[in-house]
């Protein structure tokens, strides 16, 4: 698979671990920035560039991390098809994918340590969507964002 990876500088560190180790899983990852931890990035302009890679189909997934996670994923979910989930747990990492098809992990570089990362990246990069009952929610879920985004929503 090919993998967005971003962070804002809050991240940097656990970011350039997190791309190693995912090419480490034999993944090809696309590296959209921070690119140090001294200079101040703003982790919204991080997020809709790797969200809107994966709607242009550039990368498979994407993997975002800042302080908490909160931000990076609050900023992914603003664009219109993607979901984001905020993960700390390996078993949270594998639903997100397989009952949720999200296309975006988060996680808080200020919350979990890199070796739980590692193991939280492998649980959701090794997931597959499911279909079945999760994919009539997640349907739900794409269907009202459309009702949304046509001004139409109840």
């Amino acid at each position: 698979m090919k993998i967005g990876i971003g962070s804002d500088h809050n991240a940097f560190d656990m970011k350039e671990a997190i791309k190693k180790f995912i090419v480490e899983l034999g993944h090809e990852v696309i590296d959209y920035g921070c690119t140090d931890n001294c200079s101040e990035v703003d982790y919204p302009a991080v997020a809709f560039e790797v969200g809107n890679e994966i709607l242009k189909n550039k990368v498979d997934r994407g993997i975002l991390i800042c302080g908490t996670g909160i931000g990076v994923a609050i900023a992914a979910g603003k664009i219109p098809g993607i979901r984001a989930a905020l993960c700390h747990d390996v078993y949270s990492a594998e639903r997100a994918q397989k009952s949720n098809n999200a296309q975006i992990l988060t996680m808080g570089a200020q919350i979990i340590g890199v070796e739980a990362a590692k193991k939280v990246v492998q649980a959701y990069l090794e997931s597959e969507f499911t279909g079945g009952n999760s994919g009539r929610k997640v349907q739900q879920i794409m269907d009202k964002e459309q009702e949304y985004l046509k001004g139409v929503a109840k």
